[in-house]
């Protein structure tokens, strides 16, 4: 066999395995990034290939063990539940011989990890690897460009992201002047758009232009809407198509709240109580008084849904965009219970490891958008939900204690609403209660 040549197996039987049902309803996947390349061996139930759905980023193990012989999809595709994925073939004659530069590595690794000395081996096998994907043009160009030779440096960080690579490419960033600021050395869109804003900025010592010639206007970027920000453009363009929401507000004294929040924290130091499980329970507590609010539209069948239950849903910003996990049967924990499970389904959507059914079945939603310092909101239902309450952030504020003025942390909350499932009275009367409850906490002794 001539060095540097991949070798056949003696016998191997081709094994399609294809995109498969990733549950929720979810009919199709972006291809992120692919942890193999073709030639290497693979073991049954290996991860193969993270996939991006509309809901969350899926690690895609395969059921087959044998060699890889063909990646059908570049990364960036976007591919529908049953198509091809990736062809295995399984081995029954002789084994498998690399390359000899692969010999001298540590084997078989995601790209732009692990350890090893054959780094021009693996930029020969992933750009192998979009080549026999049949991708276009511009992606072939992308790998090409990620490609280099012993003598070039510096190299370029890792780009999971084909949009990623795209926005750099459009404003002519060279890679391998940033600084990632991923985890594992990836570069994200905020380093690009970072690097686009300061090359926009002037220089200290710039020479005055003295051409007179017209400048070429600037071209207009596409980001194209996939996976989850699709899903959530289609929901809220939905909710705002279908409902007839109103929103009313209140400005409130948070004062003993967040009294009370720190008295809960010196009594249980180890296990403190966020500020937001309180605002939940009183969410809860509220809906078992107005259960009209806790409830959804079937509009084709012109009925009202309220359910015996609540699940509680909170919107939660990520590098991924706006997700909203759910807390199934919040009614049935306690203040404590509630907080933890807040702290842990936040702490998976900031790292993308929520499972897609903790996205869906929500029956009611609390977003508190005054971590981003605002002071109030309108925001959009949460479909198919029939009401959201929001809260703004807590600032001091002049405000009249019995009858004299005084400085308290006041917020506004807002509570939108569907006009479909209730009437203003409801709706009021429900956001009056959780006020109460704000400024009085003790006043919701009485109803647990």
């Amino acid at each position: 066999m001539t060095a540097g040549v991949l070798q056949a197996p003696a016998q191997s039987q081709a094994q399609v395995f294809r995109l498969p049902d990733l549950g929720e309803g979810l009919a199709e996947a972006e291809i992120v990034t692919w942890r193999v390349a073709e030639g290497d061996t693979v073991q049954v139930d290996q991860v193969v290939v993270e996939v991006e759905t509309a809901k969350a980023v899926v690690e895609v193990p395969v059921p087959y063990a044998g060699t890889v012989l063909r990646l059908h999809v570049a990364e960036g595709t976007v591919l529908s539940v049953g198509e091809p994925l990736i062809s295995i073939g399984s081995e029954t004659g002789a084994a498998q011989q690399y390359r000899e530069e692969e010999q001298g590595g540590s084997g078989n690794v995601l790209i732009g990890y692990g350890t090893g000395h054959a780094p021009e081996s693996r930029r020969r096998r992933r750009l192998h690897a979009v080549e026999s994907a049949q991708a276009e043009p511009a992606q072939v160009e992308a790998a090409q460009a990620e490609t280099v030779t012993p003598s070039q440096s510096p190299v370029a960080p890792l780009v999971i992201s084909p949009v990623v690579r795209k926005l750099a490419k459009d404003h002519g960033i060279d890679l391998t002047l940033l600084v990632p600021s991923g985890s594992r050395g990836v570069l994200l869109r905020r380093d690009i758009e970072q690097a686009v804003e300061r090359n926009a900025q002037p220089q200290a010592h710039a020479e005055p232009a003295t051409s007179t010639a017209p400048t070429a206007p600037a071209s207009v970027e596409r980001i194209p809407l996939t996976g989850l920000r699709r899903t959530v453009a289609e929901k809220l363009t939905r909710s705002r198509t279908e409902i007839p929401d109103a929103t009313t507000w209140v400005d409130v004294d948070a004062t003993a709240l967040l009294e009370a929040k720190a008295a809960l924290k010196a009594a249980d130091p180890d296990n403190p109580v966020s500020l937001l499980a309180l605002l939940a329970r009183f969410c809860v507590a509220g809906l078992r008084k107005f259960p009209e609010l806790n409830a959804s539209v079937d509009t084709a069948r012109a009925e009202i849904l309220r359910f015996p239950y609540v699940n509680l849903g909170f919107a939660a910003q990520t590098d991924r965009g706006l997700m909203v996990p759910v807390v199934r049967d919040a009614h049935q924990l306690t203040t404590a219970q509630l907080s933890a499970e807040l702290t842990r389904l936040a702490g998976l959507a900031r790292t993308g490891g929520l499972p897609a059914a903790s996205l869906t079945g929500g029956t009611f939603t609390l977003n508190n958008y005054g971590v981003f310092g605002v002071d109030g909101s309108t925001p959009i239902i949460n479909h198919p939900e029939a009401a959201l309450l929001g809260v703004g952030r807590i600032i001091d504020k002049p405000w009249v204690v019995n009858g004299a003025l005084a400085v308290r942390k006041v917020t506004q909350l807002s509570l939108t609403f569907d006009h479909r499932v209730c009437d203003g009275g409801v709706a009021g009367g429900f956001l009056r209660y959780v006020a109460d409850c704000v400024e009085q906490p003790t006043r919701l002794l009485a109803d647990v």
